[in-house]
């Protein structure tokens, strides 16, 4: 049987998910050479700083249950169906878009896992809106990859 958790227990573990999230999107930005993704790496750092604090509100009573929005999006699957290559300081913007979209996959299915191990309540309806965002994000970084990856020609 799963472990009950506390709200707080799973504020402190999303928000230190979301800190780890900030750092490894900082180190990526840092290794690559292109500008435009050490852009995209800092947008993505500032987003995931914008839900520590979000979280970090909420752990403190400054939001009230059901603060957070859980919206329907369609999952394309795009990150499961290329195996994403290893972090280097060269490495092209697609793979860099993949290896992020991977990483919030990773984060949703384990926002996921957390919400049907847990009874229904306040906490399940939280874990399940973070599992809800973080597929968000991968929705965004698998566009930004196929827009890369498969650029449109003159030809359609």
């Amino acid at each position: 049987m799963a472990t009950q958790l506390t709200l707080k227990e799973v504020l402190t573990t999303a928000i230190e998910k979301e800190i780890e999230a900030q750092q490894l999107y900082g180190d990526l930005g840092r290794k690559v050479t292109g500008q435009t993704a050490r852009d995209i790496f800092q947008e993505l750092v500032r987003e995931e700083r914008g839900h520590q604090q979000l979280l970090e509100r909420y752990l403190q009573g400054g939001l009230k249950s059901g603060s957070l929005r859980a919206e329907q999006v369609i999952d394309y699957k795009i990150a499961e169906s290329f195996e994403p290559t290893e972090i280097t300081p060269d490495m092209q913007l697609k793979d860099i878009f993949l290896r992020a979209a991977n990483r919030e996959k990773s984060a949703h299915e384990s926002y996921l896992a957390l919400s049907q191990a847990h009874p229904a309540g306040e906490v399940k309806k939280l874990l399940e809106e973070l599992a809800s965002q973080e597929l968000e994000h991968k929705h965004k970084l698998e566009f930004l990859f196929t827009e890369v990856a498969f650029p449109q020609t003159a030809g359609g």
